[in-house]
């Protein structure tokens, strides 16, 4: 599959620029458990017009990361420098070397794809555009490299283009991660349920985290529309613009 160009990558002197779009899982379904206990999703997909930014310096080492827009606001998890960053582990999965700069504006642990979308970025730089490579750095990951609007199945790795649509969407970052395995298990503990509105996740994320129900009721009130969460948590959305506190409007990218 033909991979479109790195969004808004650029130069400055030698230093290579390369956008990071945020996915926003729109509707998510389980549709079952393989034998290793990955389980099998059926979901759609969109680039957003939050992202992180990283700067390749091809000469140097190591990884810095600075914190900015809703990332600085609301931190959720401390993002590492070291070996255990996607960032890393990508540059060594395509036998490339490089100094990265990231600017995070993407929470991490909210459920938006935020440490995927770093990763990918690094497979386009290097000029990679196979999703099965993509695959063994995160589930997220081939959809980030694909972007724009996609269904996605199997356990990630089979991205299916969907015609562009533009749209608006609110979300509420709530100050808080919610871990995607401790989610799935929770949902494997409750039997499988059926999400109430578009995500079979949302009851288990809200058993893991109940601080999450404060936040989606929220944002219920102030925009008189059901949110939804976004894929494991911890973002809720709700479809167009609500500007206000604690609230931000992103639009599609496809």
């Amino acid at each position: 599959m033909s991979i479109p160009p790195a969004p808004a990558g650029r130069y400055r002197g030698a230093v290579q620029v390369v956008e990071a779009p945020a996915k926003l899982t729109v509707s998510l379904r389980v549709t079952g458990v393989r034998a290793d206990g990955y389980h099998l999703i059926d979901a759609e997909m969109v680039s957003l017009d939050l992202t992180d930014t990283l700067e390749f310096e091809p000469d140097g080492e190591g990884i810095e990361v600075v914190y900015a827009g809703p990332a600085a606001a609301n931190p959720g998890l401390p993002v590492p420098a070291g070996p255990d960053n996607l960032v890393a582990r990508a540059l060594e999965l395509v036998g490339r070397r490089a100094r990265v700069r990231i600017t995070k504006r993407i929470p991490a642990g909210a459920g938006l794809g935020g440490g995927s979308a770093d990763a990918a970025a690094v497979l386009r730089w290097a000029g990679c555009d196979d999703l099965g490579l993509a695959a063994r750095l995160g589930a997220d990951v081939p959809f980030c490299l694909l972007g724009g609007r996609a269904r996605v199945s199997g356990v990630g790795e089979v991205v299916q283009p969907l015609p562009p649509v533009r749209r608006n969407f609110t979300l509420v970052l709530p100050p808080m991660s919610c871990p995607t395995a401790e989610v799935y298990r929770a949902w494997d503990r409750l039997g499988g349920p059926t999400g109430p509105g578009s995500n079979d996740l949302e009851t288990a994320a809200v058993a893991v985290v109940p601080e999450l129900a404060r936040w989606r009721d929220r944002l219920a009130d102030a925009t008189k529309t059901r949110p939804h969460l976004a894929g494991s948590g911890s973002t809720w959305f709700v479809d167009g613009a609500f500007p206000g506190p604690d609230r931000v409007v992103v639009t599609t990218t496809s």
